[in-house]
């Protein structure tokens, strides 16, 4: 922020059908010059589903990442550090 400029409050609303949330246990990530699609899956072999797709800038995909990052550090230091996820087998495609 500039100096100088007023930080602004801005209200959210959370619609009650977002707020259980969704659960996915794997990703797909697409982009063109524009975008960024992410695509969070719930994968049970032998099938899965797309849970929720998101859409983002690639701006905000900086963001975003920048933020990820922040939080996984913190996150580690509470609590330890995390092993990462065997990739699944096979191949996964988005229809």
């Amino acid at each position: 922020m500039e100096s100088g400029q007023k930080q602004m409050e801005i209200q959210v609303m959370f619609p009650d059908h977002l707020k259980g949330g969704v659960y996915s246990n794997n990703m797909s990530v697409a982009h063109t010059r524009e975008e960024f699609v992410l695509d969070f899956l719930m994968v049970a072999p032998p099938a899965g589903s797309v849970t929720a797709r998101i859409i983002l800038s690639p701006g905000h995909v900086k963001r975003v990442v920048s933020v990820l990052a922040e939080n996984l550090r913190k996150y580690e230091e509470a609590f330890g550090i995390i092993r990462a996820a065997e990739e699944p087998a096979g191949k996964i495609g988005v229809n």
